[in-house]
Formats: structure tokens, C-alpha cells, sequence
């Protein structure tokens, strides 16, 4: 049984428009069965701690799926975890060369490949949820549940004529699919009759992968779909096939557990542009020949992460985690709010400066969410608003014009609290921000430095003497030590700059 906790509502009246990467195009959101919607994201490799841009990709599925929700559709969710068939290729275009992930990690940290997924998977889970991610009705199936599923969908294909085998696998044949590269607009013509270098500067333009060139393969973009264990050696993860002792190719698990989990057919595909040229045109080409119908209805990506000019990346080095940001005194919201000051479609680039600047403006936002629900009981107002919020959402999830206007309408004292509320209460539904529940102390290292705390319990008693000028003097003696005070309803918030 699906693990939803609600039944699906009949949906709003007003449209949600999403852009579409297959047509490039802004499209209102129609799905394939009335109320109800399929949702399907490409998740982690988990070989290693997932960093910080990843982490855009998951509050990225996220919010697609809090706006669905908003707009009272049933959303069934899946996201995928790669514990096998992931090689170590520099890039999405290198996917069927090197060692497996899995089997790398593993023989580094001295564990089983099992026992390497399941540390990783629980730390991902872990720092998903610290960023609000809802994964109570999310299914996270592991590749290696479901290598009956991938292998019936490869035989499947090979008796379709649409694979070949070479030395070192069962390859899909992109030649038999008119299509391939549609996603992204790469030109059949490149793909098919072109050298690897066509292919290469032909991606490279669009800052994607390239492709190596394979001398057994009959077309430089053709993927694996079934790896053959290389002679001599044993894997730890490999089963038997029709083609011998292997592994599967890291495409197939995809196409072979949406197919199981949500159909077909689903509504929407979430993922990285890095995934475009590569990743998902395999998906579309492997799914669509076996089924003969089409695969997703609307494909949306989030951009790049990047630190300075550089994408955030382990071949690079310049990672950052959701564990360096709690070490540093930031509540991991602070992130989240990082992200959604753009819109996904552009690429953003992380500071610690940035975020220290998020940490402060989430901080500020959570104390007005207590002063309203402090002076109002809770109690909140539909208004005008309200439904504007709610509009920007809808337009393609507007988060930056949701954040403005936000801001705009909870500093208008002409407004009342509880309209101020309600304007809240509806951003949060998407946003994800914990407005709705605000922190009642927003710290997240486990301690301050004793000479901080000490000068906090003295301003602390000096405001409870009244003497608001010891008090005053106290607060800058503590932003002096790279802290600030926040005060709050509940009590004072202290937090790290």
C-alpha cells in the first residue's frame, strides 16, 4: 500500500503553470489522471555524503511537490537511490567507463557495498529532512530491489531489436530510436553519424557532458544497458542474467522503477540539467521503446549550484555539507532560504556570506511568525494577499517574487495581524520554511563559547531589571564575538553571524 496519509481533493480551479523542458516552454500543468500526480525524481549515488548541491535538487523536487499539495492534488512520489551501476566516468557522458561507484566507496571505507548504501542513505535521509524535505509519503526504492524488474525490461528491449552486445555488455542501439536527444534539442544527426568529438562540442555548448568514444559501440551516444562482470574478478554486487554474471547500467533503473512503482506513463520527471543530454535521454529512449508510449509528460530541471564561477562537485573539491553548515552555527532553513531567493532555473552561487545572510533574514522572519501567532492565537485571515502568494507560486514556482512580496506584506502595519498571518501560513505551505512552527530557539550548534553565554544571562538579568542600557551595552559586547540577538516572544534567539 502507498504510504499517503491523505485522500486526494478535487484540484483548485486556477491553472499551475510549469515550464516543460521538452517543449521549452511555460505550459499549464495537466495531468494524466484528474486529481492525482505522479512525481518522479533522480536521486543519490550513495557512495558518499550527498553536499550541499544535491541538496538543491531534493528542496527543488520538494517544492514542486508542496505546490502540488497547495493546489489539492494527490501526489505519489518516488525518488530513486543508486546503490549499483554508477561508474566512475568523469561526467554523465563517461557513464558506462570505470569502476562502480558503489564498488569503489565501498572497498575505500573497508565495508560492503550493502552496508556502504545503507550508511549513506540514512545520513541523506537525515539531512533531507533537516531542510524540511517531506519523505513520510515518499517511496525510496534502491536499485538493487529491483534487477528482475531491470533485467525484464532489457529482454524486453532485445526482443524489440532495439540492443546489440559487445565485449563488456548489452548495449542500447540510439540509431533505432528517432527521437534520441529530443530532450534538450540535441540533433539526432550528432548523435547518430557524428564522430565523439561532434558530440562533445556539440554538449559542450550547453555546458553539459561529453561522450567518449567507444570503438565497439555502432553510435557514439549508444548506453549500457547491462554490464558484464570483467573476466577474472567478483563483484560484490552482480547477478545472472540472459547475458552472463553482471550488473545493470546505471539508465535502466530509472526507466525499470518508475515503470514498476508509477506506470508507464508518469506526470513528472525532476532532476539536475547535468542530467539532460545524458541521463534522461536515455531514460526517454529505453522507456519509450519498450512501452511504445510516452514516458514523462513534463520534464523539469533545476541549474547548477556553483561556488564562485565552478559547479559544486566532488571531482572538483569544492564541496560543502549540510553537516559543515550546523558545525558553523546556521540552521540548515538557512539553506533552504538560499535556494529560494532564485528561481530554479537559474544557477546560484553559495557564500558563506550569502548564507550568513540567509541565517539572519529566515531568523527575522521566524520572530515575526511568533509576535503574529502571539497576537492573534494563532488565528489567521484569508485575504487578498493570500491568494496573490499562492498566484506567484503557481507561475512556475516564483520563489523570489514569493519571498518579496512576503516580505512586503508582513512589514505592512496597515494590514491586519491576522492577515499578515494567513499571508504567512500560505507562503509556508510551499516555501517549507517552519513559519508555520517558528523555532522557539534557533541556535543549532550543541553550545556557544562559555564567554558568550556568560554575557547573555547578564543581559538577560539586566532586562529583567529593566536597566535597558546595561542591556544595550551587553548586545554589542556579543555581536563584538560574531553573534546576533534576535528577541523574541518565546525568548531571546542567539545566532551565529
Amino acid at each position: 500500500m502507498w504510504p499517503f496519509k491523505r485522500m486526494p481533493k478535487a484540484p483548485r480551479s486556477a491553472p499551475v503553470f510549469l515550464t516543460n523542458t521538452l517543449s521549452g516552454k511555460k505550459e499549464v500543468f495537466v495531468p494524466l489522471k484528474p486529481g492525482v500526480v505522479t512525481l518522479y525524481s533522480c536521486g543519490p549515488t550513495v557512495y558518499s555524503t550527498q553536499h550541499i548541491g544535491n541538496m538543491r535538487g531534493a528542496v527543488f523536487a520538494d517544492l514542486v511537490a508542496r505546490l502540488l499539495l497547495q493546489n489539492k492534488y494527490h501526489v505519489r512520489r518516488v525518488i530513486n537511490i543508486t546503490d549499483v551501476g554508477h561508474l566512475t566516468g568523469d561526467n554523465e557522458g563517461d557513464a558506462d567507463q570505470g569502476e562502480d561507484r558503489m564498488e569503489k566507496g565501498a572497498r575505500l571505507e573497508g565495508l560492503s557495498a550493502h552496508d556502504l548504501a545503507e550508511r549513506y542513505t540514512k545520513e541523506y535521509l537525515e539531512d533531507i529532512r533537516k531542510l524540511n524535505v517531506t519523505i513520510d509519503d515518499i517511496l525510496f526504492p534502491r536499485a538493487t530491489q529491483y534487477i528482475a524488474e531491470q533485467i525484464e525490461m532489457v529482454k524486453v528491449l532485445e526482443k524489440k531489436g532495439h540492443t546489440y552486445r559487445i565485449h563488456d555488455g548489452v548495449y542500447f542501439d540510439t540509431s533505432t530510436f528517432p527521437k534520441y536527444g529530443e530532450l534538450g534539442g540535441i540533433p539526432l544527426e550528432y548523435l547518430k553519424n557524428g564522430s565523439a568529438a561532434d558530440v562533445h562540442d556539440r554538449i559542450a555548448l550547453s555546458g553539459h557532458a561529453r561522450i567518449k568514444e567507444n570503438k565497439e559501440k555502432r553510435n557514439p551516444a549508444d548506453f549500457a544497458l547491462w554490464k558484464s562482470s570483467p573476466l577474472g574478478s567478483r563483484r560484490q554486487q552482480e547477478w545472472s542474467s540472459p547475458w552472463g554474471r553482471g550488473f545493470p547500467g546505471w539508465h535502466i533503473e530509472c526507466s525499470a522503477m518508475s515503470k514498476a512503482l508509477l506506470g508507464e506513463t508518469i506526470d513528472i520527471h525532476t532532476g539536475g540539467i547535468e542530467h539532460i543530454p545524458v541521463h534522461h535521454n536515455n531514460e526517454i529512449a529505453q522507456s519509450e521503446s519498450a512501452s511504445e508510449k510516452q514516458f514523462v509528460r513534463y520534464w523539469m530541471h533545476q541549474a547548477h549550484l556553483t561556488m564562485g564561477s565552478e559547479k559544486i562537485s566532488k571531482s572538483i573539491g569544492n564541496t560543502v555539507y549540510v553537516s559543515d553548515i550546523i558545525e558553523r552555527g546556521y540552521h540548515p532553513l538557512a539553506l533552504r532560504y538560499f535556494f529560494l531567493q532564485a528561481s530554479y532555473h537559474s544557477s546560484l552561487s553559495f557564500s558563506w556570506e550569502a548564507l550568513a545572510a540567509s541565517n539572519e533574514a529566515l531568523n527575522r522572519l521566524w520572530r515575526i511568525a511568533r509576535e503574529l501567532k502571539s497576537e492573534t492565537k494563532g488565528v489567521s485571515a484569508e485575504s487578498d494577499a493570500s491568494d496573490e502568494i499562492r498566484r506567484i507560486l503557481r507561475d512556475d514556482l516564483a520563489t523570489p517574487k514569493a519571498l518579496a512580496l512576503l516580505w512586503e506584506t508582513v512589514r505592512d502595519d496597515e494590514l491586519s495581524p491576522k492577515v499578515r498571518l494567513g499571508v504567512l501560513l500560505a507562503a509556508d505551505e510551499v516555501l517549507g520554511l517552519s513559519l508555520s512552527e517558528p523555532p522557539s530557539f534557533s541556535r543549532v550548534s550543541q553550545s556557544i563559547p562559555a564567554d558568550v553565554q556568560t554575557l547573555v544571562d547578564e543581559r538577560e538579568a539586566a532586562r529583567s531589571a529593566r536597566d535597558f542600557a546595561r542591556a544595550d551595552e551587553l548586545r554589542i559586547h556579543i555581536e563584538n564575538r560574531g553573534y546576533t540577538v534576535e528577541d523574541s516572544p518565546t525568548g531571546v534567539v542567539i545566532v551565529k553571524k
